[in-house]
């Protein structure tokens, strides 16, 4: 059917005024129509579904529907708690155009596909049309306003009387379409909405925003360290390296017991198992998608959102570009998006990140949960349902469960091999141990399902942050909220190539350095509101990585010349020291290689472990590289702290998409 006309009444079905009566739709309430959808309905009695659905039947009938595909909506209303209008335009039977054009006709309204942005004097009280669209006020610099609605067909014989009864006001009442509405929403008022958006934790809670990258204080604080650590070498020399070295091998001692804590838990097991009532109502429940420069992968990630387990009436699937992307844009605009997926453009000003993205679209999300997704993830089905249940079963300080990533392509490179060990290590290891006592969770930067009112509360994701994900985890956590894990993966792609990992790397400790210094700000406050073990563990966790990052090569270099020395010992011998030293090092870094791959590989399926194959011989060649994305944020924290390194991706062929199995222990 082409846009904006209503052929139906044009091939003789009745209009409006003369639709079949309610009466007429008996069959649809027959004792053997009941007896099919009892099975499913738990919260709806059926002498109630007349009067809930009587008038949206009346009117589907209207426009032409059939029986058979009135009762599969009516049937599928029922199931998901929604209305059948709803269900109808997502099942992709009729376009939302011809659809609410239709409504137009029986009210005697026009009806506008598209709204003039310059009529639309934003405020912020319109933000509210996002979430449910249903009246817009357009200013005509010539003729008197009108107002533009969205009607319900549960509500269209009350719209209808009132209109007809008071003409003035049809002539002031256009209608549109609720994805017209909220585009106009989102367009006029997209510059004071991403100021508001960039500048609201800053603004707030300035401490807790990355956009101040030192403070004055921290500013005294590390030049007279760096003043002291001079001074001390230009007067205890060797004596002073000798303390440094001994407290960075402390250190790896520290994180080296740390990890092998978590291997004695064996992985599995640590997040519980919970399983949603069949009789349970679904919520709304909102996806978000950051997309930039990721044309190519939106085939894959449109066919990988439409495997989600979830009603499609109950999704708000909100896909965020950068308005001048748009490449990606125009490949969106390419397909026909059903009626839950919606692609949000983002003003291309402030930093230039994916959290300011996300926290841009949160202004508009509709549902009472929500998780966050990458381009190139392929979720788990059942992973939205999962996260329900467990949300369900969690105390309201449950703000937020991470679902496990799994990389798919451990057997592309040996960069992406040790990559997948890093990964199933960290979520399916060190991440379930941390939920399990109750400590903070560095999350990981998709597969995060958060309680949306908890999220807000909290300020959203920081503009500023590139690691935004490790920030928000404890953000949330000095809230008061905790963060759990659910055990239905999500698949993802690592780089293959040492230039793209290595920038992706470089990202993620320049933002675990944004996020350390952010706690530092306020030590005591932090420790009062974390508690002490809490404090400790993130410092072990961000403090501790980044620190045993940039210290590692020192260490082999100090390993390589004394075994240099006991090869050809010097004059006087090796002293007892360094010999001491030596072994405590060589025990530290073999040790730190070894917990690596036994934890990743314990982890694992016996399916990946042979994916990666003999790859972790390549461990001590990735952990130098670690420590030159290490460096390299140190650098970039200086020059262009909020500099996003982009991570290109690519799909994978249909027969690679689902290729790891679930992380069941063999």
């Amino acid at each position: 059917m082409g846009r904006g006309v209503v052929p139906l009444f044009s091939k003789g079905i009745a209009p409006w005024k003369r639709a079949l009566p309610f009466s007429s739709h008996s069959g649809l309430f027959s004792a053997s129509s009941q007896q099919r959808l009892r099975g499913s309905v738990t919260a709806v009695a059926f002498p109630d579904i007349r009067t809930r659905f009587g008038q949206e039947l009346q009117v589907l009938r209207g426009i032409g529907l059939e029986r058979p595909l009135l009762a599969r909506l009516l049937r599928q209303a029922i199931e998901n708690g929604s209305t059948m209008e709803q269900e109808l335009l997502v099942s992709g039977s009729m376009e939302a155009q011809d659809y609410y054009c239709a409504l137009a006709g029986y009210l005697g309204l026009p009806f506008l596909a598209t709204l003039p942005i310059d009529q639309v004097l934003y405020s912020d009280h319109m933000d509210s049309q996002l979430i449910r669209p249903s009246l817009l006020r357009l200013h005509d610099k010539v003729r008197p306003p009108i107002t533009v609605i969205v009607p319900e067909a549960r509500h269209i014989d009350a719209l209808h009387k009132r209109v007809t009864e008071a003409p003035d006001l049809r002539a002031s009442l256009a209608v549109t379409t609720p994805r017209a509405l909220a585009g106009a929403v989102w367009q006029a008022g997209s510059l004071q909405r991403v100021e508001k958006t960039t500048n609201h934790l800053f603004e707030t809670a300035p401490l807790s925003s990355a956009r101040m990258v030192l403070t004055g204080r921290q500013g005294f604080w590390l030049g007279s360290l760096l003043t002291a650590a001079i001074t001390g070498l230009a007067i205890f020399g060797s004596g002073a390296l000798a303390v440094v070295h001994i407290l960075t091998s402390l250190l790896y001692l520290w994180m080296l017991a740390f990890r092998a804590v978590t291997l004695a838990y064996r992985v599995t097991g640590l997040a519980q198992q919970v399983f949603l009532p069949a009789t349970a109502q679904l919520p709304v429940y909102t996806v978000l998608v950051a997309l930039y420069r990721e044309s190519a992968m939106v085939p894959q990630l449109i066919e990988s959102l439409q495997r989600l387990d979830w009603p499609a009436a109950r999704l708000d699937i909100k896909l965020v570009c950068e308005a001048d992307d748009l490449e990606t844009l125009g490949a969106l605009a390419s397909m026909t998006l059903p009626a839950h997926i919606e692609v949000i453009a983002t003003p291309p000003v402030g930093p230039r990140t994916k959290p300011k993205a996300l926290t841009y679209a949160l202004s508009g999300a509709r549902g009472d949960f929500l998780v966050l997704y990458d381009a190139e993830d392929r979720p788990h089905p059942a992973q939205l349902k999962q996260a329900y249940a467990h949300f369900l079963a969690s105390a309201p300080e449950v703000a937020c469960l991470q679902a496990p990533l799994i990389i798919a392509n451990g057997d592309e490179s040996w960069i992406s091999g040790l990559f997948a060990l890093e990964y199933a290590a960290l979520f399916r290891g060190i991440l379930p141990m941390l939920a399990l006592h109750r400590l903070p969770l560095p999350l990981g930067g998709t597969s995060n399902h958060f309680r949306t009112e908890a999220l807000k509360d909290v300020g959203a994701w920081d503009p500023y942050n590139v690691t935004e994900d490790a920030d928000l985890g404890l953000r949330l956590f000095r809230a008061g909220y905790r963060c759990e894990t659910i055990t239905l993966h999500t698949l993802e792609d690592a780089p293959v190539n040492g230039r793209i990992w290595l920038g992706q790397r470089s990202r993620w400790f320049k933002g675990w350095l944004q996020t350390w210094l952010i706690v530092m700000r306020t030590p005591r406050r932090a420790v009062a509101e974390m508690g002490p073990i809490a404090f400790a563990v993130f410092h072990l966790m961000i403090g501790g990585m980044l620190l045993s990052s940039l210290s590692h090569p020192a260490l082999l270099l100090f390993l390589g010349v004394t075994l240099a020395n006991m090869i050809e010992p010097p004059i006087g011998g090796i002293p007892i020291r360094d010999l001491a030293m030596f072994w405590i090092d060589f025990v530290n870094i073999l040790g730190s290689y070894l917990i690596f791959l036994a934890l990743g590989r314990a982890a694992m399926t016996e399916f990946e472990r042979r994916r990666i194959g003999r790859r972790y011989l390549f461990i001590p060649i990735y952990w130098l590289m670690t420590s030159v994305a290490a460096w390299n944020a140190m650098i970039e924290l200086k020059t262009k702290p909020f500099f996003w390194n982009k991570t290109p991706h690519m799909p994978r062929s249909r027969a690679k998409r689902s290729d790891t199995p679930p992380p069941e222990r063999s």
